[in-house]
């Protein structure tokens, strides 16, 4: 997973590049604690019997009848649709479903319930309280798996069992806290492969999309990115960001342009920087920046990775940008944020 530099332009300078970031993820200091031999008070491993982890293996009508009817849907790239649940950012979920059943539940919104954790719990707490393993085992139609984290994923995104539950933490590294919480069941987990997977027998895959069911994917991933940004805006006290077409339409095209030329780059060869791109699209603003991705599983892991990421968190938060278009082609993810001429 890569992610790239953050880019600012504004109309005085638009070739200003006034904050750059590292490749790949870095902690600046280890969160993760080593954990004890004596794991007697820490919480079983067991399956959560409240808050959203209960929905995994539960049918539509179950979800449903807690959650009611979602926003809307959305494809995904491992065959389970988003169920979206937006009206409310506090409480923004997105809940996967395959043949009828609940196979995942991402939840971000801080007043979600995600027992036995807290959105906002701080990470110390966490580890204190859980046993966090280097490896995952698992077992599955006679195959068997073993995901290895190093130590990036055990500081930034661990991975817990909870009974027949799997559970992704995603923690914020710069307030040291819980940001959201994924809930998966064994195949999800398996087909999405966030981690290192060492595996005997079969590895199971997820199916490649046709040329039409891409295009769903990534406009769904679009709109989740646009609603996961405003989420974490709203709980740094920014306001949230407007959708504008014609930035989401650039940023689009810089995203199937770095696939299609295997160049993860700011600048184009053939379309040049973000400011260009932007005038060229009669894109009118005055300030403009950018957050570049690739290979990122979705949508969720990809916001949550510039959160992460010091120039990419700084653009994601900033207070002066009033509108976002966000372009995704296959894994490729591109954000464009603007201050509108009009603001």
């Amino acid at each position: 997973m890569t992610i790239g530099f953050y880019a600012s332009i504004n109309e005085n300078d638009d070739n200003e590049v006034l904050i750059t970031d590292e490749h790949t993820l870095e902690m600046n200091e280890s969160l993760y604690q080593n954990q004890e031999n004596d794991t007697q008070e820490k919480t079983t491993a067991t399956r959560p019997t409240s808050g959203l982890g209960i929905l995994i293996g539960q049918d539509l009508g179950y979800l449903k009848g807690i959650l009611g009817e979602p926003q809307r849907i959305d494809e995904s790239l491992y065959g389970y649709q988003w169920y979206i649940y937006n009206i409310d950012y506090s409480r923004y979920v997105q809940v996967g479903v395959e043949n009828n059943k609940v196979v995942t539940v991402y939840a971000v919104g801080e007043d979600v319930d995600v027992s036995p954790f807290k959105i906002g719990q701080p990470i110390e707490e966490i580890f204190n309280t859980h046993f966090i393993d280097t490896n995952i085992d698992i077992d599955y139609n006679g195959n068997s798996y073993r995901f290895e984290l190093n130590d990036t994923d055990l500081n930034i995104r661990p991975l817990l069992q909870l009974g027949d539950v799997f559970v992704q933490l995603y923690i914020d590294k710069f307030t040291g806290s819980l940001s959201s919480v994924r809930f998966l069941n064994d195949l999800t987990l398996i087909k999405q492969r966030p981690y290192e997977l060492g595996y005997t027998g079969e590895l199971i895959e997820a199916e490649e999309p046709t040329e039409d069911a891409w295009r769903l994917i990534e406009e769904g991933t679009e709109k989740e990115i646009l609603d996961i940004t405003n989420v974490m805006r709203l709980r740094h006290n920014v306001k949230t960001l407007e959708w504008d077409q014609e930035t989401s339409d650039v940023a689009y095209n810089h995203s199937k342009d770095m696939s299609e030329n295997n160049d993860f780059s700011h600048t184009s060869k053939k379309f040049g920087n973000l400011s260009d791109r932007l005038e060229a699209a009669n894109v009118a603003y005055k300030s403009a920046g950018e957050n570049i991705a690739v290979n990122y599983p979705d949508g969720p892991a990809v916001a949550e990775g510039w959160l992460n990421s010091k120039g990419h968190r700084e653009s994601l938060l900033n207070e002066e940008f009033t509108h976002l278009g966000v372009g995704v082609y296959r894994k490729y993810y591109t954000q464009n944020f603007i201050l509108k001429n009009d603001e």
